[in-house]
Parts: structure tokens; sequence; C-alpha cells
């Protein structure tokens, strides 16, 4: 660990934007550590946000305690690490028998010097002020790098859609070419924003593919991606439930894919054993249809209160799936409801496996004393009560859906 050691008394100075220990080798260890500079009382330290899947708490270190710190995380409690500062980017990995392989990247622009003050403003990922080709394209900003007023919602949502990609991008594999897939991309600015952030800025070898029915939107993609030399980055016409482009991706984004074609979008991402999946679901009507319990019949007799529950329980149910299948999944908020109540996001990263071992498929259709778990067996129970069957068990089973 001493090339580490040395590593970290280079990095860990004013100039460190940010780093993230991640990959929990630990069960004990928490979900993330992500450490950042600041300036407390006039003396510089370094804050470590430590997330445990349900809170956040904070520790700040001087520079000493933090190496050390950082050391034993690393020899104890995860496999990973992603270093930024204001002119390199570092990545580190662990494996099993304590072998540390540290990649480096030296920037050909530097990158801002961190806000270290203690009550700092909210900092985007993409900062107004700096021009960002595609927003400006998009028409988010102006050629100076100002965002245009009427679209700063558009601006935070793509910073916050950011954070996400940020969060979960320490989880994919590195040494080879990522493929990355965005189910009913629409007009794609988050999927320019994607690709911008992780192979712009973070120099990651992947390639981004765009799928939406609409041919006229898909045209003006590819256009937009050929001016701005995004050479990975392309869009095709189809449909969720039929594409057939890839036989292995590592990230699957699906955003406001209509009712069902979110379920047909994560039992494709589930099939492909990707490593990672957002997920934001829209227009949940299926189970509206469905769900019926003599119980709960004075709430669900108030059509818009029936219809709200319905999607809260799709959502519920498609994330718990997803841990069926082997997936670490949160539900969280993508932007304030004062936007859009469309605002949760279903984030899933699939769960560190044996070398061998297989995808974990639960069949929906496995009985007690046949090697169902107790999680299983009370999904199954919640739906049965509620008298409900969705898409997504449904194509998880092996079923074929109309």
């Amino acid at each position: 660990m001493e090339e580490l050691r040395e590593l970290l008394k280079t990095i860990v100075n004013g100039e460190l934007l940010q780093m993230v220990f991640s990959a929990a080798k630990n069960p004990h260890a928490a979900v993330k550590i992500k450490v950042r500079p600041l300036i407390v009382k006039r003396e510089l330290v370094f804050q470590a946000s430590i997330w445990d899947g349900k809170k956040e708490k904070h520790t700040n270190y001087k520079k000493g305690a933090l190496i050390e710190a950082a050391v034993g995380w690393l020899e104890k409690d995860y496999k990973q690490l992603q270093a930024d500062t204001a002119s390199m980017s570092v990545s580190v990995l662990v494996s099993k028998k304590g072998r540390v392989t540290i990649k480096k990247r030296e920037l050909q622009e530097r990158r801002p010097a961190p806000e270290l003050s203690h009550n700092r403003k909210k900092k985007y990922i993409l900062q107004e002020g700096t021009r960002v080709p595609f927003l400006v394209e998009l028409g988010v900003m102006t050629p100076e790098g100002r965002v245009v007023n009427s679209r700063y919602d558009k601006f935070r949502q793509i910073n916050r859609f950011l954070e996400f990609i940020e969060d979960i991008s320490p989880c994919l594999p590195r040494g080879r070419e990522l493929t990355m897939i965005d189910f009913g991309c629409g007009k794609s600015y988050l999927t320019f924003a994607m690709y911008y952030y992780l192979r712009e800025l973070k120099g990651l070898n992947l390639r981004i593919i765009g799928l939406d029915l609409k041919e006229d939107v898909i045209d003006h993609c590819n256009a937009l991606a050929e001016k701005l030399g995004y050479e990975k980055l392309q869009f095709f016409t189809g449909d969720i439930a039929e594409y057939q482009g890839v036989d292995h991706v590592d990230l699957v984004v699906t955003l406001h894919a209509c009712d069902t074609a979110t379920d047909y979008a994560l039992a494709r991402a589930v099939a492909w054993n990707a490593k990672a999946i957002l997920s934001v679901p829209c227009c949940q009507h299926e189970l509206n249809n469905q769900i019926r319990n003599e119980m709960l019949q004075p709430v669900l007799k108030y059509g818009l209160l029936k219809e709200r529950m319905a999607a809260l329980i799709t959502d519920g149910l498609r994330a718990s799936l997803l841990e069926q299948q082997g997936y670490e999944e949160q539900v969280l908020e993508f932007i304030d409801m004062e936007h859009t109540p469309k605002n949760i996001l279903i984030r899933a990263v699939r769960k560190e496996r044996a070398a061998g071992e297989l995808p974990r498929i639960v069949p929906k259709q496995a009985e007690e004393g046949h090697g169902v778990t107790m999680d299983r067996k009370a999904l199954t129970r919640c739906m049965e009560a509620l008298n409900i069957d969705p898409t997504l068990n449904r194509l998880l089973s092996g079923e074929k859906c109309n």
C-alpha cells in the first residue's frame, strides 16, 4: 500500500475535487464514502460523507489522518477509489489478494479549483459560465456559457441526473469499452449529458446508444452527435421490447418510458446482466386496471387516489423484483415535485458475485419448500393480496407479454 500512500500524499490538497470510495468488500462497510476539501475556521480539512444507503454522516479529517483512513478503507472495506483533482483523474482498484492497481490520466485542460467555503453555493457538475457545446446546441446555454433563463429547470435536471451517473460510475467495469443504452431517449438531453460527462470529461472508453420510436427525433439527434464530433454516440429508431442490436450492455437508462415500456427495458437490462440501471418510470397505468383489495376498497373507490397508489406500488414492485435478480436498489427523488410529479428514480447496481456464479433468477411460480427466499414469498403475497401481476414479473419469469 506504500504506492497508494504516496499517491494520496500528492493528491490530497486544496486542488482535490473529490474522492469516492465504492464497491464495498466488507458487508459492514457503508455503501460509499465521498471526500471533498473544505476550509473550516481558516484551516484546510477534508470532509468524508459516509452514505449507508439511508442517511449520510460527515467527518472532517486533517491531511495525514485522511491518508491513513483512506489506506485503511481500501485495505479492509472497498475495492475502488476514483479521485479527481484540478489536473488529473485517478482510478485505484484493489484485487481480492490486495494487489493495488493505480491508473492516472493527466487532463489537457485544468478544471476550476474547488470552492472550499463550508457554506458554498450549490455546485453543479456542469457549471454556468463554462461553455458546454451540447447545451449550447440544445438551447440550454448561450455561446458564452450563460444558462438561458427559461431553461434553468432543464439545466438543474441535467445536473441532477449527472449526480446519479457520478455515483454509479465507480461501479462500472474498466479496461474495456463500455456499452450504454438509453431506451426512449426522446430529444436526448440526458443522453448527450451522459456522453459528455463520462467520455469527454471522465475519459471513459464507452459507446452510447439512444433508442426511440420517433424517426424525426432520431434523425435530429444523429445529426447533432455528428456535428459535435461524438463518434461513439448513435441513435436508432426502434422498440424497446424488440431491440436486438447488442448482446451485452453495462448501463441501461430508461427515462419516462411510458407504462410497461419501462418493464421491458428493465427486463432487457436483467437479461444483459447490466451492471447498473437508472430508470425514471412514467404513466404507470397497468396496475390501476388490476388492483383490487376488499380491505382497501374504502380508499381505492376514489379514482385519483387509486391511480396514485397504483403508480407507487408499480415502482415499489419493480425495485423489489430487481432486488430478486441480484441488484442493490434504491428508490430516490429525481427532481423536486414542484417541477413534475414523475420524479421517482429507481437506481439499481448489480451485486458482486463469485467468479463463474450465474445471475440469480427467482421464478414467480416457485413454491414454499422449493428454495424460494422469504423476500420472494413476501413479494408474492403482496401481489396476490392486491390481485396484481405486473408485466416485469411475467417477463422475468420467462412469460411472453402482449
